[in-house]
């Protein structure tokens, strides 16, 4: 089951170019079966979740991409934004009360990567600082797969994973109908609801995948 996990609409992520209803019909026709949607700081309310899967026909879960101390963050599982999220550790306690999931998105690619060009010398240094920062052990899965990112800042976050021995997962991170597609999460077992796919994803049942 392919579901892309890294989505950004209109109204609530205001840097977005697309509206619901065209990042699902663009799901659809790629030939994904699920979108999630993971506004900035921002969280759809469960009945309008419902309200888009009824009118679509179409799989689509809320979540929310979270700007932290340490990086940004995939969550799924909480319904609301409350003071102290801009702290990651913060994060990782209310998922744990809550059973949700926490994905590390796109890591590193806001510091050292934006550019895409660096040094052999300074990867390394980034990646063993990587490795060595233990927050990323709190993470359930590492987006290794990010379709706005280059090859070099995606083989980062698929070394890192691979060195943690963490799930590595994939997303769109769209902000436009052509951005939708390219990427996804592959599940091993048909995800119905939220519940089952926070279970699949944190029992890294899954991989990124490119289509």
């Amino acid at each position: 089951m392919l579901i892309d996990i890294h989505t950004h609409t209109v109204p609530l992520s205001d840097d977005s170019d697309m509206a619901p209803s065209e990042l699902i019909e663009r799901a659809k026709a790629s030939g994904l079966d699920g979108v999630c949607l993971t506004e900035h700081d921002a969280f759809w309310k469960h009945d309008d979740i419902a309200a888009l899967r009824r009118r679509h026909g179409f799989l689509v879960l809320p979540g929310a991409e979270l700007n932290t101390d340490e990086e940004h963050l995939l969550v799924f599982g909480l319904e609301k934004w409350i003071v102290g999220m801009s702290r990651a550790k913060f994060v990782r306690e209310l998922l744990d009360k809550a059973g949700g999931a926490m994905v590390v998105a796109h890591p590193f690619r806001r510091r050292i990567l934006k550019h895409g060009e660096f040094s052999s010398e300074r990867y390394r240094k980034e990646f063993d600082r990587a490795c060595e920062n233990p927050f990323f052990g709190t993470a359930d899965a590492i987006e290794v797969l990010n379709a706005r990112g280059n090859d070099r800042q995606n083989a980062f976050s698929r070394e890192l994973a691979e060195r943690l021995n963490m799930p590595g997962v994939g997303g769109s991170d769209a902000h436009d109908p052509a951005e939708v597609g390219h990427v996804a999460t592959e599940f091993d077992k048909k995800i119905t609801d939220l519940e089952e796919f926070i279970t699949e994803l944190k029992a890294g049942r899954c991989r990124a995948v490119r289509l």
